[in-house]
């Protein structure tokens, strides 16, 4: 004779635990308009977990997933979470967040870091050989930046829509669309040749308002202020032709384009066009 298992478990007596799936959604409260568990992704050099989140500059970050006591973060490193907006300062609490770029055991920390921060960095950097050793995560290889004579395609191209320089972070057949599918992300390329194409064009790089300003040069630039205000729209929001409707779907990570600085990205400046290249198709 069977015994009767008990509600909710198993038939051998072990509980059974029900997994519900995780909603994603647009927060209401939020001036931010990606998915909220879409925050959440992988570092790309070490393979551990990063929350990205929007600044006030409208430009992302990328925060170390846990919480850490502020006697253990210094002043200017601390980072706290409001309105789905990340502030750079405590924010009044006992607990902060931290960048993940001071933490990453891939990357050279831009600050001296104490004792309880090492301890942090060192622990990931084993967790990180492990993954290595496993199989389950292969870096990144390093980004090779051409020389300002290199006639190629730029790693990083400055591109010109609705009347601002933006620096992208990735060449332009390697920009895709952010928008969310079914369950993944849009895997659609932002340039196709269903709708026009810029243009690259030699431009300032920009105005001379201080002593410190480089000097007023021509940089390879790809300019797309002459094509329609809706499709300068579509390339701000990095949308695909598919998911360019008022109505498309909500965004699963952050559109980051950077405001060009000539003094802050002089190295990505390059004075030469590059070679014309085919656009790529759609479904490429």
């Amino acid at each position: 004779m069977r015994p009767t298992p008990l509600p909710g478990c198993r038939r051998d007596g072990s509980p059974r635990f029900a997994h519900h799936p995780r909603p994603m959604r647009v927060d209401p409260t939020s001036p931010s308009q990606p998915l909220r568990a879409g925050h959440s992704t992988r570092c790309r050099h070490c393979g551990h977990r990063i929350d990205l989140y929007q600044r006030t500059d409208q430009r992302s970050i990328a925060l170390h997933p846990a919480e850490l006591d502020i006697a253990h973060v210094p002043e200017s490193c601390r980072w706290h979470l409001s309105g789905g907006l990340a502030h750079p300062h405590g924010g009044g609490s006992i607990w902060c967040r931290i960048p993940h770029a001071l933490l990453c055991p891939a990357r050279t920390p831009v600050c001296p870091l104490n004792p309880f921060l090492q301890v942090v960095r060192r622990e990931l950097a084993v967790r990180t050989r492990r993954l290595i050793d496993t199989g389950t995560f292969t870096p990144a290889p390093p980004a090779t930046t051409s020389s300002p004579e290199d006639p190629g395609h730029p790693v990083r191209p400055v591109v010109q829509l609705l009347l601002v320089l933006y620096l992208a972070s990735s060449p332009l057949e390697s920009i895709r669309c952010v928008a969310q599918t079914r369950r993944h992300r849009c895997t659609r390329p932002l340039r196709t040749r269903e709708r026009p194409a810029g243009h690259w064009r030699l431009l300032p790089t920009g105005t001379r308002r201080s002593q410190l300003a480089p000097p007023d040069t021509l940089m390879a630039v790809y300019d797309l202020s002459r094509l329609p205000h809706t499709e300068q729209r579509r390339w701000h929001a990095r949308h695909c032709p598919a998911h360019a409707t008022p109505l498309g779907s909500a965004d699963l990570t952050l559109a980051d384009w950077q405001v060009f600085g000539p003094l802050l990205h002089a190295t990505h400046i390059r004075t030469r066009l590059p070679h014309p290249q085919a656009c790529p198709r759609s479904g490429d």
